[in-house]
């Protein structure tokens, strides 16, 4: 240990006396940035984002990282608030290849204190949890790399490659941070393969508390909005007739409703099915295992289409989700709009399913695509990735199967594939599905995982990234 941090780390323990004190040097480093960071409002309308971001890069900076290693993007998109990002460059000999790219988000979805039972904005322990607004969404990401880079620094590790810090500033909305990143700044985030904190990661069981299987997220579903308007002349409501935009609008709404996109796969979701089936009971766990074996087979296709959960396993889904319509009580509508929200099955064009939406609606329904939403393949199973994460994972929990995974939701990973980078959702923590609460009130980590996480990235980078000369 450096005799310098034995001071840091007394007056850390006579804080925590009482609580589930670090172990280390470096696990009381990490929860110092953890809280420091949870106490920044960087959800949307703060403006905290930037200073988050100066806050991390001062942290680099102090621990030898050189100004030129450590940038700080600014970005005003038009009409809305000052947003940044961070790039930080963890300088390799350059023996094993190109880099390898790190992911986290800074931002969090807003939390109203008035409805949580804890500030939001205050990291508290409690009953072996860490609760706060971003504890899990993913400030918990930010600091087990922060921590993580700040601990080879200190060990004067040497990779054999470049590893690279990207942490964004607004993945929880517009993802312009991101998207500013992949098109103006390449050079300072290209690499060989991205590992993402904000997907993937451990479940424990919800009785038992032991471990089931850990998730490597290796493909998401793009997010793509549609807006289905008919319109109408309209008139008096005293006149009605059978043309009326409203009826229109519904029609095709209901013909949405009905239709089905192709049943597709990959071997993601092959795999994670199989995976999946092996501990699920009775014909549920029946169908996935069937599916995976044969992804023609039609009772399993019509028992995982009938599940909510596992419908957008195999295939792009589209449902209604918001709607308005007419000017007036007593007029007949002039036009009556509708959203649909889709998940598109990975490496379906987005312009297909607006064709394939236009097809199903006709030809008195006009379908339009919101804004500009990306796509992007699926990311190979790379065997160096799969095996070094299987090895990090398995030191804490030995045996423990890992199982490749396809997320319903998106992140900035999305925009990582898209761009010829292929990501890894490789999350460091384990938890329980009754404690995920990922977006909502009383957002929490078991305290035990968070120390844990921060040893997996300690190994899973050494691993990955080797050793080269020595400083």
């Amino acid at each position: 240990m450096d005799p310098k941090l034995l001071p840091f780390v007394f007056a850390l323990f006579t804080l925590w006396s009482g609580s589930a004190a670090p172990a280390t040097a470096f696990d009381a480093q990490a929860r110092e940035i953890y809280a420091k960071i949870i106490s920044m409002q960087t959800s949307v309308g703060m403006h905290q984002v930037p200073a988050m971001a100066e806050y991390l890069a001062g942290q680099f900076r102090a621990a030898g990282f050189a100004a030129a290693d450590v940038h700080v993007l600014p970005l005003k998109p038009p009409e809305a608030e000052e947003i940044a990002s961070l790039v930080v460059r963890y300088r390799g000999d350059g023996s094993g290849g190109k880099p390898i790219l790190l992911l986290a988000h800074m931002d969090v979805v807003t939390a109203n204190r008035a409805d949580w039972e804890r500030d939001p904005f205050t990291l508290t322990e409690e009953g072996g949890y860490f609760f706060g607004r971003g504890t899990a969404d993913n400030k918990q990401g930010v600091a087990a790399l922060t921590a993580t880079f700040l601990r080879l620094k200190a060990e004067r590790f040497v990779p054999k490659r470049d590893l690279i810090i990207y942490f964004s500033g607004d993945e929880e909305t517009a993802q312009r941070s991101t998207v500013d990143a992949a098109r103006n700044h390449r050079e300072l985030i290209d690499a060989e393969f991205a590992l993402n904190t904000d997907a993937g990661g451990g479940t424990f069981d919800d009785k038992t508390g032991k471990p089931l299987f850990y998730s490597v997220q290796t493909a998401e579903k793009t997010y793509a909005d549609f807006t289905l308007t008919a319109r109408n002349a309209g008139g008096h409501s005293s006149l009605p007739r059978d043309d009326n935009a409203i009826y229109d609008l519904a029609d095709a709404l209901t013909r949405v409703r009905k239709f089905r996109f192709p049943v597709m796969w990959n071997e993601t979701t092959r795999a994670g099915l199989r995976a999946a089936g092996e501990n699920t009971p009775g014909d549920l766990g029946n169908a996935m295992r069937k599916f995976s074996a044969d992804p023609a087979d039609s009772a399993a296709i019509a028992a995982l289409s009938a599940s909510p959960a596992h419908v957008g396993m195999i295939g792009t889904t589209c449902v209604a989700t918001m709607l308005a319509g007419g000017h007036a009580q007593n007029a007949l509508p002039q036009s009556a709009t509708a959203n649909v929200n889709c998940r598109i099955f990975p490496g379906v064009k987005i312009e297909d399913v607006r064709a394939t939406l236009q097809q199903v609606v006709g030809s008195q329904v006009e379908v339009k695509t919101v804004g500009t939403p990306m796509s992007s393949d699926a990311s190979p199973l790379r065997e160096d990735v799969m095996a070094a994460v299987t090895r990090a994972v398995r030191k804490r929990h030995p045996g423990l199967r890992v199982v490749p995974q396809q997320a319903a939701g998106a992140t900035d990973g999305l925009v990582f594939r898209s761009i010829g980078i292929p990501t890894y959702g490789v999350d460091g923590t384990f938890m329980k599905s009754s404690d995920a609460f990922y977006h909502g009130l009383n957002e929490r980590v078991p305290v035990q995982s968070f120390y844990d996480s921060l040893e997996y990235w300690h190994s899973l980078l050494k691993d990955l990234a080797g050793s080269g000369g020595k400083k």
